[in-house]
């Protein structure tokens, strides 16, 4: 039985170092993977999967219209898909992530779906939310605050490294954008 997984962290985790990681795993051995990621990412180039550390991939895009459950048939009719994975998978809506447990059930193909947990306010991202409602496993990928505790929250900072607290929760960006920090400054940061 193919299952849903949600790897989330918050950001410099390794969650995209992670997935191709596992896709290199699936290539390795004779089988496909099909890569997802969001649209309007496009901090490493359009199409393309890349962590800090150097690894890339080219991936197909999903936007808020893409019909995931459908995007898989298409490729079947092509080529052989032995896991889907989805990168950025915060970003996925409600109709996509139950589009994705369609994969999993009525496919029987393995999704393996990465992504923050909460945005820099501390909300559920709505993929997130329905990716904990509705995976059948979890997997809390770690980092840690510059205090050296566990990193749960991230935040986001101005040219400057101050808070922001306000804006659209949607904004990609790495180092220069977010922080990864503790819960205790987290909330330091974001309500003092």
């Amino acid at each position: 039985m193919a299952k849903l997984y949600f790897y989330y962290s918050t950001m410099n985790a390794g969650k995209s170092t992670t997935l191709l990681q596992s896709s290199f795993n699936y290539e390795e051995r004779g089988m496909r993977t099909l890569l997802l990621t969001a649209s309007f990412d496009d901090r490493y180039g359009i199409g393309k999967i890349a962590s800090r550390i150097g690894l890339e991939a080219e991936a197909n895009l999903f936007s808020d219209s893409t019909d995931l459950l459908k995007l898989v048939e298409e490729t079947l009719n092509s080529r052989q898909v032995d896991c889907v994975m989805v990168d950025e998978s915060q970003f996925l809506s409600r109709d996509q992530v139950y589009q994705l447990t369609e994969v999993a059930d009525q496919l029987q193909i393995p999704v393996l779906c990465y992504g923050l947990r909460t945005d820099f306010q501390g909300n559920l991202f709505e993929g997130s939310k329905y990716l904990l409602a509705w995976a059948d496993e979890l997997k809390e990928l770690k980092t840690i605050c510059f205090c050296g505790s566990k990193a749960t929250m991230v935040i986001r900072v101005d040219e400057n490294g101050d808070p922001i607290r306000e804006g659209a929760q949607k904004e990609i960006g790495g180092n220069d954008k977010y922080v990864a920090l503790c819960r205790k400054h987290f909330k330091e940061a974001s309500y003092d």
